[in-house]
C-alpha cells in the first residue's frame, strides 16, 4: 500500500525556472521563506477575491508554519492559476485529476516590470561589489551559537519555529541554566531540535513487525534492516532523508549539529554503540522521520540487564516524537516488566500513543475477538486510565491479507483499520507546528515547576549548621516537600516529576549549591506563556483573515 503525504507539486523545467524567479522576488527578506507580509503584497497581482487568497494561503501553509517554501510557492501559483481558470480552489484541488504539468505559471499583473526593474537594479549592485556575492542565510541560524547575542529582533521572526526559538533563548533557556534543569529532566534544546522533521516511534516486543512496518510504508527495506522471527534489531535506528543509502554510527551522529540526537549523548557511550541512523532519499522520509527500536524483553531474557538506560532513552524519544506506536501481535500480548517500565516512562505523551494489534490475518474472526479483548484487558493494567486505548487492528505488510484464514468480513476490517492508521500518519506533517507549540507550553511548564522545587529546597537548608543533615532530611522526606510547594504555588500536582527518579538524582547535588528561587525570572516564563505565545500565533496566522 502506497502512502501519499499530500500534493508534491510537478511541473516542467520551464515552469520551475519562472517560479524560481517569482519565488526570489517575493522573498523580500532574501531568508528563502515567502512571509503572510510578503504573500499580500506579491499575491494581490493574481487580482483574485481576498477570499480566494485566503484558501490558497491555508492549503499552501498546510503545515501552519506562517510562512511558504520553494515547493509551497509553486503549490499556491497552481492554485492561484487554477483558480483563474474557473475552478473552484479546495483541499484536494492539487491531488484531483488536474495533470499539474499543464498547469501553466498564473496571470500576475504588472510583475513582468517589476522583475525588469529588478534586474536592473541588481546589475548596479553586482558592478559597486566587484563581482563579490552575499550568502543569505535564515535569521535564526546563528541564535544559538552566538555567545553575545543574548536578545533577538522580534522583526527578525519570520515564523512560528523562529518565534519559538527566540522564546526560547530570550525567557525559557535562562532559566533552565539557572535552576540545572538539564541536569535533571532534559538537555538545553539546540537550533535543529526545533527544526526537525516529525518522528514516529515503533514500540513493541521482538518480531511484532516494527521493522516491517517501516518497510511497508517505504515499500523497500532502510540500509541496514533485519527482519527474522528472532529478535533481529539489536539498536535504535533513526530511519530518516539522506542523499544517499548508508548508515552513521551512534557516536558521529550525536555530535552533529544539524541532528537533533545531541541530547543522546548524556546516556553514554554504551548507548551510543547501540544507535545508529540510517539514511536513503525517499519522498515519505522528506516528511516523517522514524525510530525503529530493540525489542522489548521478556520472561528469562529480562534478567539480563541492558548496559544502558532502556527506559530513560525511550523517554528522550517520546519527548521528541509526535506518534508513538506501540506494537503487540496475537501470540505475544504478555505485558512483561520491562514493558511495563517502557510505557510508565510515556507519562505525559499519552496523546500520541497508538496501540496496534498486528499480524491480527494470523488468527480467524472467533479468536481475533479473544485475543482483542485479552490485549485490552492487559493494557487496562498497566495505563491505569478509565479512558479505553484506541487499538487498529491489521496485518501491515506487503503481504495481501489472507482472506481464507481472516474471512470476508476480517479483510474489509483490517483494510479500514489500516486506512484509519495511515490517515493519522498522514495528518503528522501537516499539525508538527502545533506538536512543536504544545511541546514547547509542555517544557515551559516543567521547567517552572522544576525551579519552584530547586528554590524550595535552597530556601529550605539551613544558614550555618546540620547542612549535611538537614540535606538527607530533605531528600527522605521529598514527597512531602513536593506537597508544600504544590500548596504554595497552587500548582497543579500531576504535573509534578517522578519523585524517585528526582530523590535519585538530587542524591548526587550539594543542596548549598543550589540558586535561590528568582521570582522575574519565573514571571518572564508567565508573560511568555500569557502574551508571547498567543501574540505569536496571532501574527502568523493566515494574511487574510
Amino acid at each position: 500500500m502506497e502512502v501519499d503525504f499530500g500534493p508534491i507539486s510537478c511541473c516542467s523545467k520551464e515552469h520551475q525556472r519562472i517560479y524560481q524567479e517569482w519565488f526570489n522576488y517575493a522573498d523580500y527578506d532574501g531568508d528563502g521563506r515567502v512571509t503572510g507580509n510578503d504573500a499580500t503584497k506579491f499575491f494581490a497581482m493574481s487580482n483574485l477575491s481576498r477570499q480566494d487568497l485566503k484558501q490558497v494561503w491555508a492549503i499552501a501553509d498546510s503545515k501552519r508554519q506562517g510562512y511558504l517554501g520553494f515547493k509551497e510557492f509553486i503549490s499556491a501559483m497552481q492554485l492561484v492559476s487554477l483558480a483563474q481558470a474557473g475552478h473552484e480552489i479546495k483541499h484536494d484541488l492539487l491531488s484531483s485529476d488536474v495533470d499539474l504539468k499543464d498547469v501553466k505559471p498564473p496571470v500576475m499583473e504588472g510583475l513582468d516590470a517589476l522583475l525588469e526593474k529588478k534586474k536592473r537594479s541588481s546589475k548596479t549592485s553586482d558592478n559597486d561589489l566587484n563581482g563579490g556575492s552575499l550568502v543569505k542565510t535564515s535569521p535564526s541560524a546563528n541564535w544559538f551559537s552566538s555567545k553575545s547575542a543574548k536578545k533577538v529582533s522580534s522583526s527578525s521572526v519570520t515564523s512560528i519555529i523562529d518565534g519559538l526559538k527566540r522564546l526560547y533563548i530570550q525567557k525559557l533557556k535562562p532559566l533552565e541554566v539557572t535552576y540545572r534543569f538539564n541536569d535533571f529532566v532534559s538537555p538545553l534544546l539546540t537550533n535543529s531540535d526545533f527544526d526537525a522533521k516529525p518522528m514516529v516511534m515503533l514500540l513493541g516486543q521482538y518480531s511484532t513487525g516494527k521493522t516491517t512496518f517501516i518497510k511497508h510504508l517505504l515499500n523497500c527495506n532502510y540500509p541496514g534492516a533485519h527482519i527474522g522471527p528472532e529478535p533481529t534489531t539489536d539498536r535504535f535506528v533513526v530511519v530518516m532523508s539522506g542523499p544517499d543509502e548508508r548508515s552513521i554510527p551512534g557516536n558521529t551522529i550525536a555530535v552533529q549539529a544539524d541532528m537533533p540526537f545531541s541530547g543522546l549523548t548524556t546516556f553514554g557511550t554504551a548507548f551510543l554503540s547501540k544507535f545508529e541512523c540510517s539514511q536513503m532519499p525517499h519522498p515519505l522520509l522528506e516528511h516523517i522521520t522514524f525510530v525503529d527500536t530493540p525489542g522489548v524483553l521478556s520472561g528469562e531474557k529480562q534478567r539480563t540487564q541492558r548496559a544502558y538506560d532502556f527506559t530513560g532513552v525511550i523517554s528522550w524519544f517520546a519527548a521528541k516524537c509526535d506518534l508513538i506506536l506501540l506494537l503487540f501481535d496475537p501470540h505475544k500480548l504478555d505485558i512483561s516488566d520491562e514493558f511495563k517500565r517502557v510505557i510508565s516512562s510515556l507519562r505525559g505523551h499519552d496523546d500520541k500513543i497508538r496501540v496496534v494489534l498486528n499480524k491480527a490475518d494470523q488468527v480467524d474472526t472467533q479468536q481475533l475477538m479473544r485475543v482483542y479483548g485479552a490485549l485490552m484487558w492487559s493494557l487496562g493494567k498497566v495505563l491505569n486510565t478509565p479512558e479505553v486505548m484506541r487499538v487498529y487492528i491489521g496485518s501491515f505488510n506487503d503481504i495481501p491479507v489472507n482472506e481464507a484464514a481472516a474471512g470476508p468480513i476480517g479483510k474489509e476490517l483490517f483494510e479500514k483499520e489500516q486506512d484509519n492508521l495511515l490517515s493519522d500518519l498522514k495528518a503528522i506533517p501537516k499539525k508538527a507546528c502545533d506538536r512543536r507549540i504544545n511541546e514547547f507550553v509542555k517544557r515551559a511548564r516543567a521547567v517552572k515547576i522544576h525551579a519552584y522545587i530547586i528554590g524550595h529546597l535552597k530556601k529550605a537548608m539551613p544558614a550555618m549548621m546540620g547542612k549535611t543533615k538537614a540535606q538527607q532530611k530533605l531528600i527522605d522526606k521529598l514527597e512531602e516537600e513536593f506537597a508544600k510547594v504544590q500548596r504554595e504555588f497552587h500548582l497543579p500536582p500531576g504535573d509534578f516529576p517522578n519523585v524517585e527518579q528526582f530523590r535519585e538524582i538530587l542524591s548526587g547535588y550539594n543542596f548549598d549549591k543550589f540558586e535561590k528561587l528568582k521570582p522575574k525570572m519565573i514571571q518572564a516564563v508567565d508573560d511568555m506563556l500569557g502574551y508571547d505565545i498567543p501574540d505569536l500565533l496571532k501574527n502568523f496566522r493566515n494574511p487574510y483573515d
